[in-house]
């Protein structure tokens, strides 16, 4: 998807102070990622030619997230916040000579797709040329929004505050988004017109439409979904935009081939990659950096991030898979088992009760219950490295750095501070002693003391 001659106006000065947080508001993640980087990867899929990002003073995190994450923007300061208008009019040096469409986005509103984008940009393109496309939505429930006014062959011809419209304006349930697409070649102009003779002494964008239509312009609009729309000022609303991308992620995992047994209870990442016949259980949750694939099963209650899952391997239940876990084909991680840091082999089993990080573990390998890789010793991380078809005993402690040949075997209750040989046995335990009758003597003894402290009483 690519619009020649577009760039983007992205405003992010907002406090948030309803959110009652230290961290600005658009660094607050959705599907794992600061919701302004969200708006901007969706933004990227229309390849605009440049796009200006109007922070607020002392706002340097939030440029700093976005270069971190790979955006080239160019960022500009509204050193007072005076309203919407007065907000584009800071981003219109970095602008200069610009004559294309200019895409005017909120940091705050991520949930905004590039299809609506590029409708927009589309209407901008119609042969009436209208110089602002306006995005409107018809909301449940209209209530405050202000309401874009169309003539009778529909047309935009205002946007009308829902505080300032009358009875007949407030019929109107077609309402504004805040999103536009505006001629860039007569923006300054518009712009400079803008006027703060307002309740609130603010340069509203919504004034352009008029200042347009006054200059001999048309205007338009397209509609989009009311969740594209949502901005995003409280704890409340950011979990409800949450609600809102999850259920597009679960949709696309399903539409790509996987079965979510109970999609509501299932949480991705925005970069969640899953195949083909993936089977997920209820009440798993994924974290940044996961790619699963074809025909693998996640059973319930998992947890998992940064991990890479080969064809075929089982998860769970109740698995937890941190970044570095490297699963492969047809291995089986189980039950309150943890991989951190760690490659398992194709064919591998780790099903009960074990932690194995920075480890190799070989094609085929056994990991009994209760394993241990012993892999920090307070300054250091080890690797263990248990070679192909190895099998290691119940409750065995692998002190790293530590190998264990192919096809060998640690017995059940070991500690392994040595590299144990291929097809050899490794046993750390004590010799068992059997001691004939004494079961019996103690509990006689412990049963004549119970009663005699009973008697007592």
């Amino acid at each position: 998807m690519s619009h020649s001659e577009t760039a983007a106006i992205v405003l992010a000065a907002g406090l948030g102070t309803r959110m009652k947080s230290d961290l600005p508001k658009v660094l607050h993640p959705i599907a794992g990622r600061a919701m302004i980087l969200q708006l901007l990867d969706s933004l990227s899929a229309i390849k605009p030619e440049k796009i200006v990002l109007v922070l607020g003073p002392e706002m340097d995190a939030v440029g700093e997230a976005v270069s971190e994450a790979g955006f080239t923007v160019e960022t500009v300061i509204q050193q007072d916040r005076l309203g919407t208008g007065h907000a584009v009019q800071q981003a219109e040096n970095a602008l200069a000579g610009f004559n294309g469409n200019v895409l005017v986005l909120y940091g705050d509103s991520p949930l905004i797709t590039p299809q609506t984008m590029a409708s927009l940009l589309d209407e901008r393109a119609n042969d009436d040329d209208p110089a602002v496309v306006v995005l409107g939505f018809r909301p449940f429930e209209p209530n405050t929004y202000g309401r874009l006014n169309l003539d009778d062959a529909g047309s935009l011809v205002s946007i009308v505050e829902a505080k300032d419209a009358s009875a007949d304006e407030l019929a109107n349930d077609l309402c504004n988004s805040g999103f536009m697409a505006i001629d860039g070649s007569i923006l300054s102009g518009l712009t400079g017109k803008l006027s703060n003779d307002n309740a609130k002494g603010e340069y509203y964008l919504t004034d352009l439409v008029g200042l347009a239509i006054e200059a001999g312009r048309s205007c338009a609009f397209v509609e989009c979904d009311e969740e594209e729309t949502i901005g995003i000022n409280s704890r409340s609303e950011l979990a409800e935009a949450e609600t809102i991308l999850q259920d597009r992620l679960r949709e696309d995992a399903m539409a790509n081939g996987a079965t979510l047994i109970d999609p509501s209870s299932v949480y991705f990442s925005h970069d969640t990659k899953i195949g083909q016949d993936v089977t997920i259980d209820p009440n798993v949750y994924f974290g940044p950096g996961v790619e699963i694939c074809d025909g693998v099963h996640i059973r319930a209650f998992c947890h998992i991030e940064g991990a890479f899952v080969e064809n075929n391997a089982i998860i769970g239940p109740f698995a937890r898979l941190r970044p570095g876990a490297d699963i492969g084909e047809d291995a089986h991680i189980g039950n309150f088992v943890e991989i951190k840091n760690a490659t398992v082999a194709a064919g591998a089993k780790a099903n009960h009760l074990s932690y194995i990080g920075d480890a190799k573990i070989g094609p085929k390998a056994n990991i009994g219950a209760g394993t241990i890789t012993c892999n920090y010793d307070g300054y250091v991380k080890s690797m263990t490295e248990i070679g192909a078809g190895a099998f290691i005993g119940s409750n065995t402690a692998l002190v790293a750095p530590v190998k264990v040949g192919d096809g060998a075997i640690t017995g059940a209750g070991s500690v392994i501070t040595k590299n144990v040989d291929a097809d050899a046995l490794a046993l750390t335990r004590s010799d068992q002693k059997s001691i004939a009758g004494y079961a019996a003597k103690l509990r006689n003894k412990k049963g004549q003391k119970k009663g005699q402290k009973k008697g007592k009483q």
